[in-house]
């Protein structure tokens, strides 16, 4: 491209988004109150000092906190870091006018945040004062970038001629005609990082590391930094963030390389601020005469206040003059001699630009730039200091977090765009290196990354690749700690997602809930909670996650995804919030975000989600899978007792409408169930053939262990799978008794638990953890317990005349109580499994009868087996008659003993008994009677007198609050957008500074209490 077309479209983009953080910044101040501010994570309110001390060459160090209160001594959610210039004002405003200075974050916690400050005679600080912090635009970094632009289009003859050239494309890159053989400083690095080391320093113009997170992309480029100075070379090497620069600073000092780290010390860490410029002057020949010659101005300055002679002041003035340019000269000569006495000079991209210390310096000073993390910086802050050396070599992954920008519509036009991805998609792999081997994550957590991200070229270290928690000095070994994946899903729990008041931040509170409790798992474990890091992608996330876990965890990083670049722990719990009926999952789409969050972990990842809205996104759809393949799935249910069962189906897309027709007919259904069943013979009978059996042997009777997916479509077969093995052992009258074994997860037990209930099989999981197992059994085993067997299946009841009341059958297995006979034959119980409308039109009365009439039958062959209960039980009955009719309507008849009854009884006296429990009070041991006040339990049928009504009082308070719960979340999901109309941004923007002002007066006429003599 040429060189006028691309510098003036950059500064187009340039320019674009300069004017919308200008005016994204006009319009959060002119329309959005201070709360909102401090929601988006651009403002911090009624922060007090908690210390103040001069430090750092003269600037005044002043740490902030959040004031106290009874909830939590931390800082809301914000983007504050170290390097922002912030705005110093007091409690009642962030306007121009309030504004009391500014400085810069030197740190910033979850409790507390440091900002430096120029030393001035007019500024102040107030210990018992409260002050507000805010983000300012930065109007330096955009005029470097805008110099620098212009520089390269007015670029004739320089070092770096031929350096444009390349990277413009208008040449080849090169390579050099001799390449020295190298001796590594690093003997630690795998033979990827060396061929990567002499093939960046065998390129004339231009060389790429690509470096997959844990590869060791710094390691590499701290050793290219070693041979190039071995080389005599001279380097400057910079990065967009001081973060990273600090981190190439601290690497290289412990080689006892020479070095110079420029910028604003506020901006540096501790241990990196003895090689700033400002550190190393101080310690410089030339410190004691810049001194004495500082002195001899401000004594200067005290005669001519004294003195009143015209020509002595004119005199001292010239004197000042004269000190001041043999200042400058010495101060100039003093940093010259320091850059020039170094190896190596370190600066963010717009902290090398010219109009600071590097101006001293010729212009063919450097042989080599160094650009680290190249890949998350603006291309044209990346030619500042392209322009000052012939060569460079970019660092960085391209497949990781893009450049921050504001602008979408600048973005859109290629600013997003970085110059390392440009260069790869123009020359691809010549001028790259990529480094496969990794030395963080275990293998499982790595394949995602590597098959998704970087076309499965990485690969595990063995010092890591099946490593775990449980490995770590002190921790235990536990179902948790011994798995390096874990997929916790939300779906159908009733944990929707929250909106905050701008409706771009989202939260969910279940999730945080999950996460608490996982966090909680872990440490009793033993892991450590600084080894833990706690990531969601939405501010109002990790304030909910901050609040619920900050105190009891301080030592627990909770942040956003951007914070997490470049960082790593043990352990990683990720929150991804979305759970809504729409499937939307917003940015969350994007998959370079994913991909660090991810990739964060060393041995342990934790998803909670909701994969029903999740799969919605093909990407998302893909780690889910990879987990449910090679991790844990677990239910939120075993985590929250009231989570409430809540089944909904997403809004179909238009796509998915057209691509799945329903079926037309119930015969199209039954050929489809055929065509499955034939296709799972088919695919048990390949499992059969093979060579190495796919799962271990089972013993008689026990059932195949099959994995759960996470996915819907999977857990649809994984359903029908474990139906087939159910029906199966319905159709085999050899077999009573079917013992799944343990391997099967938590998903697939609780689908066999629903499966079971649904065909009315008894079901019981016995077992704690990994040994945690399910028998299903038949009720035909009642056999054993003395029926009898006999040429017919049914047991014919009488009443008290002798006349047949209705037929049961014996062997019919309940499951539930409330449940009809399942049939034997599996068509016909399939097909009523299937059709949900039939059993709406069930008659509930004949169920019920049906249900009585099968206890009384049980308790009538268990009365043929024992004669003397036959005989007294008449006698006992009679005998609570006459009590009943002794004491009239206020006798508790209870239920119990209605159950007890004989089948010798009078049935007559059976109903009596009935209509008499259901006239007293359900509760234990109240005779209250419930024929004129009484209430109706909705949750368990039973009539109560006022004293007991109340569900909380006799028992089914758990119902009642899971059933509000439920209520509450059908209301929040049908009727989100209903109710008032959301309030003008403007208007309650208005509102909310009338309140400020008018809060403002009232504490400014509030008087001070005398003190009591």
């Amino acid at each position: 491209m040429e060189v006028e077309s691309f510098v003036s479209r950059t500064l187009e983009l340039l320019r674009e988004e300069r004017e919308a953080e200008i005016e994204e910044t006009r319009l959060w101040q002119e329309n959005v109150s201070l709360k909102d501010l401090q929601h988006k994570g651009i403002c911090l309110l009624k922060l007090k000092v908690d210390s103040q001390r001069t430090s750092l060459y003269g600037r005044l160090l002043v740490v902030f906190g959040p004031r106290k209160h009874l909830t939590a001594n931390i800082l809301p959610s914000n983007s504050f870091g170290p390097g922002d210039i912030v705005g110093l004002y007091d409690s009642q405003g962030c306007g121009p006018s309030a504004q009391l200075g500014t400085g810069v974050v030197t740190q910033a916690t979850q409790v507390s945040i440091s900002v430096a400050f120029e030393a001035q005679d007019d500024f102040s600080i107030e210990e018992d004062a409260l002050y507000n912090l805010m983000k300012l635009a930065n109007n330096v970094t955009y005029e470097r970038q805008k110099r620098a632009l212009n520089s390269l289009n007015g670029y004739s003859a320089g070092p770096a001629f031929n350096l444009i050239n390349v990277l413009l494309g208008h040449s080849e890159p090169g390579t050099l005609s001799q390449s020295n053989s190298l001796d590594f400083f690093n003997t630690g690095l795998n033979e990827i990082q060396r061929e990567a080391v002499a093939f960046a320093l065998a390129q004339r113009e231009l060389a790429i590391i690509h470096g997959p997170p844990g590869t060791g992309k710094t390691t590499t480029v701290v050793e290219v930094i070693l041979q190039a100075v071995n080389q005599g070379l001279k380097v400057l090497c910079c990065a967009p963030s001081n973060v990273a620069v600090d981190n190439l600073v601290d690497c290289l000092a412990r080689n006892k390389a020479k070095l110079l780290r420029l910028g604003h010390p506020a901006r540096l860490q501790q241990s990196i601020q003895k090689h700033s410029l400002d550190a190393l002057l101080a310690h410089s020949d030339n410190t004691n005469i810049i001194a004495d010659i500082r002195k001899d101005i401000d004594q200067a300055f005290v005669k001519m206040k004294k003195s009143h002679d015209k020509g002595g002041r004119s005199h001292l003035k010239a004197e000042v003059k004269e000190l001041r340019r043999e200042l400058k000269k010495r101060e100039e000569n003093a940093i010259s001699q320091i850059l020039k006495g170094v190896d190596i000079i370190l600066a963010t991209n717009t902290g090398a630009s010219d109009d600071g210390p590097l101006k001293l310096l010729p212009k063919d000073h450097f042989d080599l730039v160094v650009i680290d993390e190249c890949a998350q910086a603006l291309e044209s802050s990346c030619w500042i200091s392209l322009l000052k050396a012939r060569k460079c070599i970019l660092a960085g992954d391209h497949k990781q977090l893009p450049p921050t920008i504001k602008s979408h519509t600048a973005a859109a036009k290629g600013l997003s765009l970085s110059l390392m991805e440009r260069l790869i998609q123009r020359y691809g792999q010549t001028v790259v290196r990529m480094l496969s081997v990794q030395y963080r994550m275990n293998s499982s957590i790595m394949e995602w990354a590597s098959q998704e991200m970087y076309g499965g070229k990485l690969t595990a270290s063995v010092s890591v690749e099946k490593h775990l928690l449980r490995d770590l000095p002190g921790v235990g070994s536990t179902e948790d700690t011994e798995i390096p994946l874990l997929l916790i899903d939300t779906a159908g729990c009733g944990l929707l997602e929250m909106e905050a008041s701008d409706e771009q931040s989202k939260g969910n509170q279940g999730e945080a809930d999950i996460v608490a409790l996982h966090i909680k798992a872990l440490t009793e474990a033993g892991v450590k909670a600084k080894d833990i890091a706690v990531i969601a992608p939405y501010n109002l996330q990790v304030d909910l996650l901050r609040q619920q876990l900050s105190l009891k965890h301080p030592e627990l990083e909770i942040k956003s995804v951007d914070g997490f670049q470049g960082r790593e722990k043990e352990a990683v719990v990720l929150s991804l919030v979305r759970s809504n009926r729409k499937g939307e999952v917003g940015f969350l789409a994007e998959d370079r975000r994913l991909n660090v969050a991810v990739t964060r972990a060393r041995r342990h990842l934790t998803v909670v989600c909701d994969s029903q809205t999740i799969q919605h996104h093909k990407f998302l759809k893909s780690l889910l899978d990879h987990i449910s393949e090679h991790g844990e799935v677990r239910t939120a249910f075993q985590y929250l007792e009231d989570a409430v069962p809540l089944n909904y189906t997403h809004e179909p897309s238009q796509q998915s409408s057209k691509s799945k027709p329903k079926p037309s007919s119930t015969r199209e259904k039954a050929k489809k169930k055929t065509e499955h069943k034939q296709a799972s013979e088919k695919k048990g009978a390949e499992a059969q053939r093979r060579p190495t059996p796919a799962y271990p042997a089972m013993k008689d009777g026990e059932a195949l262990g099959l994995t759960a997916e996470g996915m819907e479509g999977e857990k649809k077969n994984n359903r029908e799978e474990l139906k087939e093995q159910l029906l199966q052992f319905l159709k085999d009258p050899e077999r009573t008794v079917l013992h799944f074994p343990s391997s099967l997860n938590s998903h697939s037990r609780m689908l066999v638990h629903e499966i079971s209930e649904d065909m009315g099989l008894q079901h019981e999981s016995v077992g704690e953890g990994k040994n945690r197992r399910i028998t299903v059994s038949k009720l035909a085993e009642e056999k054993k317990e003395g029926i009898p067997d006999g040429p017919s299946q049914s047991t014919t009841l009488t009443d008290s005349t002798g006349q047949p009341v209705q037929s049961a059958s014996p062997t019919a297995p309940t499951g539930h109580p409330d449940r009809p006979a399942f049939s034997a034959d599996p068509t016909e119980q399939q097909s009523k499994a299937e059709s949900p409308r039939d059993s709406d039109q069930l008659d509930l009365k004949k169920l019920h009868l049906e249900r009585m009439q099968r206890e009384q039958a049980k308790r009538n062959l268990k009365a043929q087996s024992s004669s003397a209960q036959s005989k007294t039980a008449p006698a006992q009955a009679s005998k609570t008659s006459k009590k009943s009719k002794g004491k009239g309507s206020s006798t508790a008849v209870s239920f119990e003993s209605v159950l007890a009854a004989t089948v010798d009884d009078d049935f007559d006296m059976l109903i009596n008994a009935a209509v008499k429990a259901d006239s007293v009070c359900a509760f234990t041991k109240c005779k209250a009677s419930v024929l004129t006040l009484g209430q109706l339990c909705s949750f368990c049928n039973r009539r109560y007198c006022l004293s007991h009504h109340i569900p909380e009082g006799h028992g089914c308070g758990d119902l009642a609050k899971a059933h509000a719960k439920m209520e509450r979340s059908k209301d929040a999901a049908i009727h989100r957008n209903s109710g008032k109309k959301p309030m003008d941004p403007n208007k309650k923007a208005h509102l909310q500074r009338k309140l400020d002002t008018k809060l403002k007066d009232m504490a400014s006429q509030r008087k001070t209490k005398p003190k009591a003599e």
